[in-house]
C-alpha cells in the first residue's frame, strides 16, 4: 500500500512513526506540508525513517498533491494535522478521492502511546484558547503538592529533525543550545520559568519514556487542537468563550470536545454572558458526560502607564491570529483599555515574509503576528517592527522578544494566567484525580 501523509510537522510524522514505520504492508512515499512556512521541500531524515527508508521521506508542498498521487501511484492518502475546518477537511477528501485514493483519519486507538506514570492532556477545540497557561496552572497546583511533574509539548519541528529527536529542556540554555524558532520559545519558555522541565521532539515513544523515567506524572501540553500522542487518565478540554460556534466547527477539536473529561470555558472574564452561555450549551450537547467548569483569563501588563497617549504596536502570538482564525488577541484590547494613542497598523509596513502572512490570512486585523519559523521570517519581523517606528512594542506572545528587538523601542509584556472563575471546581478536580492517582503523597 502506497500511502502519502499530509501534514504539518507534527502529527504526521507522530502518525507514520506509530503505525507505518515497521509496517511491511505500507510504503510512505511522501508526507505533504501546510500551515507553516519553510517545512517543504525538506526530507523526514532515514535515522527517523528507519532501516525501510534508507533514503529518507521527501516532504513536498500540499498544493501539488494531485501531480504527487499521479506520479507515486499512491492508493491511500491520509490526514494528519490539526485546526482545520470541517469543510476544508472534505475538500482535501475530495482532491485524494478524485486522484483514485482512499482517504484515512487515524485514530487515538492506534495513534495514542501509553505511559508508565499517570498522565493529565491539556486540549482545546480550537488554536488559541489557552491551553499553556493552562498547563502551567495545573504544573503550579501539582508542584505546590510535591509532584514532580514532567510537560511534554506537542511537536514544533521546525530545525534539524534528526538532532531533534529527543528534546529536554530544563533552562534557557538548553533553548539556546537547540536554535529554538519564536514559535517554540513561545511554548516553552513560561514554563521554564515555572520551574518545569519540557520534553519535546519528533520520536514521541522516545520522549515520553524519558519524561515518565524522571517524572510521577506526565502534563501533556497540547498544541492546535490535536488530540493527545499519549493516553490521559484525565483529558482537560478548553472551550474558547470568545469564538462562541467553533466548539463543533473545526477538525479534530469537536472529537477532542467528545472525548474530553473536563470541559473548561475558557475567557469568561472577557466575554459576554450571552457568549458564555453558548460555548456552554454546545460543549454539553457535543459531550453531556464532561464536568463543565468556568475559568478566567485575566490579562496584566508588565507597565501599562507606557502606553498612555502613545503610538503603540501590538504584536500577538502568531497561530492563535493565523490559523487560529482571530483578527487580533488580548494585547490588542489591553493597549486600548490602557490609554494608546494610536495602535499602528503593520500591514502597510510588513517586510516580504510577514507579508505573505497577511495574504494568506487577510481576517487578520491592526496586529502583528510573532512569526518566526526561520532566521529569515525572524529578520522579516525584526525589519516590519522598524518600519513601524512606533513609540511603545506591547508583546502579547508569551515569549520575551525585546532581547530580540534590542533597546530601540520600549516593549510592554502582556502576561495571561488561568485563573478559576467564582464557583470553579477545577482546582477540587485536580485535587481529587491525584488522590485517586497517587494516594501516597
Amino acid at each position: 500500500m502506497r500511502i502519502v501523509i499530509l501534514g504539518a510537522a507534527g502529527r504526521d510524522f507522530h502518525n507514520f512513526n506509530v503505525v507505518y514505520r515497521d509496517d511491511p504492508a505500507s510504503e510512505v512515499v511522501a508526507f505533504t506540508a501546510a500551515q507553516i512556512p519553510g517545512i517543504g521541500g525538506r526530507r523526514y531524515p532515514a535515522e527517523l525513517a528507519g532501516a525501510r527508508y534508507p533514503q529518507g521521506i521527501p516532504i513536498v508542498d500540499e498544493a501539488g498533491l494531485e501531480a504527487l498521487l499521479r506520479d507515486t501511484r499512491a492508493q491511500q492518502v491520509v490526514f494528519a494535522y490539526s485546526d482545520v475546518a470541517h469543510a476544508e477537511v472534505m475538500h482535501l477528501a475530495s482532491r485524494a478521492l478524485a486522484g483514485g485514493a482512499d482517504f484515512v483519519l487515524l485514530g487515538p486507538d492506534r495513534t495514542m502511546l501509553r505511559a508508565r506514570v499517570p498522565v493529565i492532556a491539556v486540549s482545546a477545540v480550537r488554536t488559541g484558547c489557552g491551553k499553556s497557561q493552562t498547563a502551567r496552572w495545573i504544573a503550579r497546583r501539582l508542584r505546590a503538592q510535591g509532584v514532580r511533574v514532567g510537560v511534554v509539548r506537542h511537536p514544533m519541528p521546525y530545525g534539524d529533525l534528526a538532532a531533534a529527536a529527543v528534546q529536554r529542556f530544563a533552562s534557557l540554555a538548553d533553548l539556546d543550545a537547540a536554535r529554538c524558532s519564536i514559535e517554540e520559545r513561545e511554548e516553552f519558555e513560561p514554563h521554564l520559568a515555572a520551574g518545569n522541565v519540557v520534553y519535546a521532539g519528533i520520536d514521541y515513544a522516545r520522549v515520553i519514556a524519558q519524561a515518565a523515567a524522571e517524572a510521577e506524572l506526565i502534563l501533556w501540553d497540547g498544541g492546535n487542537n490535536d488530540f493527545p500522542f499519549v493516553r490521559p487518565d484525565l483529558h482537560v478540554v478548553l472551550v474558547d468563550t470568545l469564538r462562541p460556534g467553533h466548539e463543533t466547527a473545526y477538525h479534530p477539536g469537536e472529537a477532542v470536545l467528545r472525548m474530553a473529561d473536563v470541559v473548561l470555558l475558557a475567557k469568561c472574564d472577557a466575554a459576554s454572558s450571552d457568549d458564555v452561555e453558548r460555548a456552554a450549551t454546545a460543549a454539553r450537547a457535543a459531550n453531556p458526560a464532561a464536568r463543565i467548569i468556568r475559568t478566567n483569563s485575566p490579562v496584566s501588563l508588565d507597565d501599562p502607564a507606557a502606553l498612555r497617549g502613545r503610538r503603540v504596536l501590538v504584536i500577538e502570538d502568531g497561530p492563535t491570529i493565523t490559523h487560529g482564525g482571530m483578527p487580533h488577541g488580548a494585547g490588542y484590547v489591553a493597549a486600548l483599555q490602557h490609554g494608546a494613542r494610536e495602535i499602528v497598523d503593520p500591514r502597510p509596513h510588513a517586510a516580504p515574509g510577514i507579508a505573505r502572512a497577511y495574504a494568506s490570512y487577510p481576517h487578520i486585523g491592526r496586529v502583528l503576528p510573532a512569526l518566526g519559523y526561520s532566521r529569515e521570517q525572524v529578520e522579516d519581523l525584526l525589519a516590519t517592527i522598524t518600519r513601524c517606528n512606533a513609540e511603545v512594542v506591547v508583546s502579547a506572545t508569551p515569549f520575551d522578544l525585546a532581547p530580540l528587538i534590542g533597546t530601540t523601542v520600549r516593549v510592554v509584556r502582556a502576561r495571561f494566567e488561568l485563573a478559576e472563575a467564582e464557583g470553579s471546581a477545577f482546582g477540587e478536580v485536580l485535587d481529587s484525580f491525584l488522590a485517586a492517582t497517587l494516594p501516597q503523597r
